[in-house]
């Protein structure tokens, strides 16, 4: 009894002296380094400052409307008051659609995202599993965001290996 006690034991010690192993990523380094990531960025960046003035430009509309409204209301009759209240809650409306179509979850926003940066993070995921499996890591840990790790070693960063994987030599 003693003897299997003593071999569950050791057996135990062995399997957690097994170290496992890691290594560390930095995907801004990493993302900074390819060029068509930031293209697709500054092509975000240009298209959301386009659809951007254009919900202001519908805004803009409904707040005139709304001014002109104001200015005018005592000489209008109730119906026509109802009349520019609907038009001006129906302009109103449409900024806000713009607004959802552009910039919401399911909007062209999402969706262009999806289109130019989705390809690049896979191919980043891609690599970096692929030198994970060649190299028996255990875990591979993105060092932008580990927000508690307070150190670690370059030496077990692959922010590199991944790059050159990719083609991107640095």
């Amino acid at each position: 009894m003693k003897k299997v006690f003593f071999l569950a034991a050791l057996l135990v010690c062995s399997i957690a002296a097994q170290a496992q192993r890691f290594a560390l990523v930095d995907m801004e380094y990493i993302l900074k380094q390819i060029p068509a990531y930031e293209q697709a960025n500054q092509q975000m960046e240009s298209l959301s400052k386009q659809w951007q003035s254009e919900v202001e430009a519908k805004a803009q509309e409904a707040k005139t409307m709304y001014d002109e409204y104001q200015k005018n209301a005592s000489n209008l009759s109730a119906t026509q008051k109802t009349t520019q209240e609907n038009a001006i809650i129906a302009k109103e409306k449409e900024a806000a659609d713009l607004r959802k179509k552009y910039f919401g979850p399911e909007g062209e926003g999402m969706k262009k995202r999806q289109e130019l940066i989705t390809p690049i993070q896979d191919a980043i995921y891609n690599a970096i599993k692929d030198i994970a499996t060649q190299k028996n890591y255990d875990a591979v840990i993105d060092r932008a965001s580990a927000q508690s790790m307070i150190f670690a070693s370059p030496r077990i960063d692959i922010s590199n290996e991944v790059l050159a994987k990719l083609g991107y030599s640095n």
